[in-house]
């Protein structure tokens, strides 16, 4: 696969915005670079593995999951198309993924080698604060969830979920674009446990759900949360 069929995404990001087409293709043909493709489901990094590259997302989505020994997954974030992976790693002193990046869908990504970053932050200002910009993002996506995690109950999570998607979505029926099991691992609880509190939700006449959708029946729980 050839960087030129992708330099539309690749100008449509922050990042790349104030090259031309002729500048890219310069850079990637005198630096080493792959595009790989990634079937759903496969694993494109495992957890503890070295980062030798920083990685853009040209199609596709991937998430971003810890796995314990007892085999609980939990679902920290996901990246589309446009995002990017281990510039937070690349130049630490231990360049380890500390966690799993798993396709969700079938995948393409630019893997792109040090010393073309190294290059593109000495040539362009813009390029290397953006470049920054994306590193302390994906630290606070870490510590958000970390902090999220630990402090809310399931219930607190479920309200929070059900809170964002009511103002994005507009509706009082919450349509899921996930599983019940992915809703889970986002929520960093164990399926079980996120079936057994919706289902006392229903009992208490807060919501109604099923396969498809929450519907947000007693809106205390909006305006309070």
């Amino acid at each position: 696969m050839n960087i030129k069929n992708y330099l539309g995404i690749l100008k449509l990001t922050r990042l790349f915005k104030g090259f031309s087409d002729e500048e890219l293709i310069h850079l990637f043909e005198t630096h080493n670079y792959i595009i790989s493709k990634y079937n759903k489901g496969t694993i494109i990094h495992f957890e503890s593995e070295k980062c030798n590259c920083w990685d853009i997302i040209l199609k596709g989505q991937v998430f971003i999951q810890k796995i314990d020994e007892k085999g609980n997954v939990l679902t920290i974030t996901e990246f589309k198309v446009g995002d990017n992976i281990g510039g937070n790693l690349l130049f630490s002193k231990y360049p380890y993924y500390p966690m799993s990046v798993v396709a969700k869908s079938d995948t393409h990504i630019l893997h792109i080698d040090k010393n073309l970053i190294l290059q593109l932050c000495q040539i362009s200002q813009d390029f290397l604060v953006e470049f920054l910009s994306c590193i302390s993002d994906k630290t606070m996506i870490l510590t958000s969830k970390i902090k999220s995690i630990s402090m809310k109950s399931i219930r607190e999570s479920i309200i929070e979920f059900l809170n964002y998607e009511y103002y994005t979505q507009k509706n009082k029926e919450i349509k899921l674009n996930m599983t019940k099991k992915e809703l889970a691992e986002r929520l960093g609880v164990q399926r079980t446990s996120l079936s057994r509190e919706l289902n006392k939700m229903k009992k208490d006449g807060l919501i109604d759900y099923n396969a498809h959708s929450i519907t947000i029946c007693d809106f205390d729980i909006i305006r309070k949360s």
